[in-house]
């Protein structure tokens, strides 16, 4: 199948998928999200992929979010059953996913991070979840993943004020596996897939569908968050449409806080 937004390939019982928009830092309007669904579908169904691997394209950026031009262009935010990237609400595909980190993982990009099993980055990397800033919220899980993984305190300081940390900050946190030097992630990663590849991959899938139910509180805070009043409110506010028209208009946004 042709793909536009994103490349697969694979090497034995690895699946490496590569964000493929480097001219937007990788990130991702609807077509992506709904390519990238249908990729992590085939992984997900071939008995012969054991592991996969996600990463950017280029040196400047793993993923940065949705694509905010998009949104202010008219498109209707959007994506599979899969969530942000095919990945962000895929909580029942039980095979090991690694990210692959090159730069900067923001907003959806890293909640994708958030969302995979291991992760490692290169040295100049940077996450950071800075929706708050553009009027919107970490809406893929990012709000739930990374209170549970680095605690409350260090979480809503990160997602309140939309500051980035960097790759020794992250591993230091307990969201990143290795840092690495900058053009060396790709390899490292795929060394963690082929140390993976080793163990029994139904002794593997058996144990993260195990350690899965510890994330339950997670999914099910995800499938309610729209009936939250504030998150209700912010959807129907003019505060939603100014981040995104003031990111692609290159100047400060005006909030009115209604």
């Amino acid at each position: 199948m042709a793909r536009r937004f994103a490349s697969v390939e694979t090497v034995g019982r690895i699946t490496v998928v590569t964000l493929n928009r480097p001219e937007v830092m990788n990130a991702l309007h609807r077509a992506a999200h709904e390519e990238l669904g249908e990729i992590f579908d085939a992984f997900a169904a071939d008995p012969d992929q054991w592991v996969a691997i996600l990463t950017g394209a280029g040196p400047r950026a793993f993923c940065t979010g949705y694509d905010l031009k998009a949104l202010a262009a008219g498109e209707t935010e959007g994506w599979g059953p899969g969530g942000f990237g095919g990945l962000a609400r895929r909580f029942d595909c039980d095979k090991p996913i690694i990210a692959a980190v090159n730069g900067l993982a923001l907003g959806g990009g890293f909640e994708l991070a958030l969302a995979c099993d291991l992760v490692v980055a290169a040295r100049g990397a940077r996450f950071g979840l800075p929706e708050c800033r553009a009027g919107l919220i970490p809406a893929s899980g990012g709000l739930q993943r990374l209170t549970t993984q680095v605690g409350l305190k260090r979480a809503m300081a990160m997602i309140m004020t939309g500051d980035a940390i960097t790759a020794e900050e992250a591993e230091r946190f307990g969201l990143v596996n290795e840092v690495v030097e900058d053009g060396a992630v790709l390899e490292a990663a795929m060394d963690w897939a082929r140390r993976v590849c080793r163990s029994s991959p139904l002794a593997v899938r058996a144990a993260k569908d195990t350690v899965a139910a510890l994330m339950d509180p997670v999914e099910q805070s995800l499938s309610r968050q729209d009936e939250r009043t504030a998150v209700r409110r912010l959807r129907a506010s003019e505060d939603v449409r100014e981040g995104p028209r003031a990111f692609a208009e290159k100047r400060p946004p005006v909030w009115k806080g209604y």
